[in-house]
């Protein structure tokens, strides 16, 4: 990756940029410590619902107006809301950047949650939260995590639920934005045709007069996790069983563990030539679809192994799965199979980092999780670095539990999994 530039305002806005001069355009990535995380179970949904509203009103512009200013530079804005972060994108030609940046500032500064706009956007939100219900891969999940992740925020969607979204008021955003909403928790990452020292002078112009509050922000409190592996099942009527078993794995800040994890979940379930799409898929014909997925999290995390098959085949893809990732732990992985892994995961990761907006958005990422800038390289050198017995202990240390199991699909096939 080019040379990283950082630099802290007096105000608290850390500033990351990348100069790349082979395209005209700059993009944008301001980053808060904000998300799901930081939300009350009894307000789930409440960072979803703020991210769609941003951008719908301040105290001198509405939607339209906003929308105009946007589209007449021919500019990209956005706003969205994750587990584990807040974030406003910005995408624009170099001579129109300050102009967006002065949008952007006002935008995130003074909002407005017009309510015929919230009552819009929060009926808009229910009508997902309900549709995600009608999706058998989807109930799987919240099922897992649910189990997974008790009275935590890790357990509940991004979106809330239809409970919680209901009983939300604009106030209750109002609240969360002057919380969470202040300069020394924003990280703002450039990439582009901008060098440091104008981006410097840019976000000073439109953003080093906001002030930080002289009190801190509030402290984190989340409740311990601990593994109580059970079995869960959700009877629809459907084509197919969706099966799911997950682990409790580690945070980001495990650097070996994670990448081990990392490599392991490419290794299990990334592509056509993952050892479960060969396994079940090609040579048994068990899966309409099978993989892996292992997000990247700053609590534990979850190691998640899926697949959807014909309901009669329940019973046999579950011990299918079990087996392998059984054999994760069992024994180490082949040199050459370790080394495929690695080259596909690395390629995978280089290649997340070819245009100037996903620059913008690893590096400020990295910087709001606190792991820096550094992680980039860091992650590299720890997955080429792992050896088949690395992996193996890895393996054993996290995925040698009895499993969660999430079971979603037709009675019958759900009670001859049991």
């Amino acid at each position: 990756m080019q040379t990283v530039q950082r630099t802290t305002l007096s105000n608290g806005i850390t500033v990351l940029t990348v100069e790349n001069r082979a395209t005209d355009i700059i993009a944008a990535r301001l980053f808060f410590r904000a998300g799901g995380r930081w939300e009350p179970l009894e307000k789930s949904g409440m960072s979803h619902l703020l991210a769609v509203l941003l951008t719908k009103g301040t105290h001198t512009l509405n939607s339209a107006e906003i929308a105009e200013k946007v589209e007449s530079i021919g500019a990209s804005l956005g706003a969205d809301a994750s587990t584990d972060y807040f974030v406003m994108s910005l995408k624009t030609v170099t001579a129109d950047f300050g102009e967006i940046l002065d949008l952007a500032a006002e935008i995130l500064r003074s909002p407005s949650f017009p309510p015929n706009e919230f009552e819009l956007e929060q009926h808009l939100t229910l009508q997902s939260i309900h549709s995600q219900k009608e999706r058998p891969f989807n109930l799987a999940f919240q099922q897992l995590r649910s189990a997974m992740y008790p009275n935590h925020p890790y357990g509940v969607s991004i979106l809330g639920t239809e409970e919680t979204v209901t009983q939300l008021t604009p106030a209750d955003l109002h609240q969360y934005h002057q919380t969470y909403f202040r300069p020394d928790n924003l990280v703002v990452s450039l990439s582009g045709c901008i060098d440091h020292e104008q981006a410097i002078n840019l976000i000073e112009q439109t953003l080093g007069d906001w002030p930080a509050p002289s009190h801190p922000l509030p402290t984190l409190e989340l409740p311990p996790l601990s593994s109580h592996p059970q079995t869960d099942k959700l009877p629809q009527e459907s084509q197919q069983s969706i099966i799911m078993l997950g682990y409790l794995g580690p945070s980001v800040y495990k650097r070996e563990d994670y990448a081990t994890l990392k490599l392991l979940n490419t290794y299990l379930g990334n592509g056509l030539s993952s050892r479960l799409f060969v396994e079940l898929r090609e040579k048994r014909g068990l899966a309409y679809d099978v993989s892996a997925f292992y997000p990247t999290r700053l609590e534990p995390s979850q190691f998640v192994v899926y697949m959807g098959t014909a309901p009669d085949n329940t019973p046999v893809a579950i011990a299918g799965l079990e087996q392998e990732v059984k054999l994760l732990w069992e024994a180490p992985l082949a040199e050459e199979e370790l080394q495929s892994a690695k080259n596909k995961l690395l390629g995978q990761y280089a290649l997340g980092k070819q245009t100037n907006a996903e620059i913008a958005q690893i590096l400020g990422w990295y910087e709001t999780i606190s792991v820096g800038i550094e992680f980039d390289d860091d992650f590299q050198a720890v997955v080429q670095q792992i050896t088949p017995q690395q992996a193996q202990n890895v393996a054993q240390r996290y995925l040698s539990t009895d499993p969660y199991i999430s079971l979603v699909g037709p009675a019958q096939a759900l009670e001859l999994a049991s």
